[in-house]
């Protein structure tokens, strides 16, 4: 063992997403099991890292939980370290202030030897000035959105996937039964891995993503065409994100006092009523919102979580610091956490996924 931990911090920041859990416990696990290295939760993502909100996680504490959805710990996704809200002034302008140093304070004060930070591109982006304040820092990817830069897969994906599945499968019943064409909103951000595979496994006609903007009339002119052959109905998996093509996404709300304030949504009855409008279709939306983050972890997810943070507990055990672990073409790699900071993954206009997509006649729109 190159590094002698005695204590360390787990975090869990942005967006809950199932496994996130199963990160926890593994982490917790290894540090108490294998080498008497006590663990401490922060509450609540980097909030309770600046208002010194920690609690000490035993083996009761991480027994149970490996199923549970959602995080232990708590998260946010509205505080940065930079950038800290601390309420509004007399003008109702909102005050923000620079707590890194309230963050290391809480470091001290328990001895948290490193930090290991389970979150998204923003996360890590959150962490940066953390590490260049000098605290030793280890990146676990997780969102439902795949989009992590560097890995091909993060914990949560596969879970909110199976979930997207199930929707898109139950509404081919109604959109049978009725004849009508069924849009399903999915979330995703600014990128559409998650409605592709939604769409891909669901055998959605339409998919529609914000890496392939689509044109409006293309998407009318394929529903129209299939409603007078066999099936009748067509199933169209739309990503929160998908732009039109002059490029225009669906902005749902502004939080002003969050680090990403634009929340997309609301493509989905966009695109619905255009349809039903142009081609006398009736057609129906469902948004999926939250549905897709909650519940249990599917087995991949809890594979995927304990691996990744067993990993990550052994890479600070050699003193390799301030990485992410990561999977890439199968491989467990360990990437710079830095390097995750900021960007997103986005999905080629070639992948196989994409290619399989269209081998089967999926429109994507464009």
């Amino acid at each position: 063992m190159a590094t002698s931990m005695k204590r360390i911090g787990i975090l869990t920041g942005g967006g809950d997403c199932p496994g996130l859990n199963a990160a926890i416990r593994g982490l917790g696990k290894a540090a108490l099991f294998h080498h008497g290295i006590e663990v401490v939760g922060i509450r609540d993502g980097y909030q309770g890292l600046i208002e010194n909100r920690v609690q000490t996680l035993g083996i009761d504490e991480l027994s149970g939980i490996l199923t549970r959805g959602g995080t232990i710990l708590g998260t946010n996704n509205k505080c940065s370290p930079e950038k800290y809200y601390e309420g509004n002034d007399e003008e109702g302008n909102p005050i923000y202030t620079n707590a890194v140093d309230r963050c290391m304070a809480t470091v001290e004060e328990h001895g948290i030897d490193v930090l290991f930070v389970i979150g998204g591109d923003g996360t890590f982006t959150c962490t940066k000035p953390l590490v260049e304040a000098g605290l030793h820092c280890m990146g676990i990817p997780k969102t439902i959105d795949n989009d992590i830069y560097g890995t091909d897969l993060t914990i949560g994906f596969t879970t909110a996937t199976r979930i997207g599945t199930m929707a898109l499968d139950r509404l081919h019943s109604t959109g049978d039964s009725h004849h009508r064409v069924m849009v399903c909103e999915l979330m995703g951000r600014n990128s559409g891995w998650l409605t592709l595979a939604s769409g891909l496994a669901s055998g959605s006609d339409v998919i529609l993503i914000p890496e392939i903007p689509f044109d409006i009339q293309t998407v009318c002119n394929f529903v129209d065409g299939r409603k007078n052959e066999r099936s009748g109905f067509s199933i169209i998996a739309c990503a929160e994100g998908a732009r039109t093509i002059d490029g225009k996404q669906i902005v749902s709300k502004h939080i002003d006092n969050s680090p990403d304030p634009i929340r997309l949504g609301g493509i989905g009855q966009h695109v619905a009523h255009a349809i039903e409008k142009q081609t006398g279709i009736e057609t129906r939306t469902t948004t999926l919102g939250h549905i897709q983050r909650g519940g249990e972890p599917a087995a991949t997810d809890r594979v995927v979580a304990t691996t990744f943070a067993t990993a990550a507990f052994e890479l600070a055990l050699d003193g390799k610091f301030n990485k992410m672990v990561a999977l890439s073409n199968g491989h467990m790699e360990a990437k710079n956490i830095l390097e995750a900071a900021g960007k997103q993954r986005l999905v080629p206009n070639n992948h196989r996924f994409i290619r399989a997509a269209r081998a089967v006649r999926t429109c994507f729109g464009d």
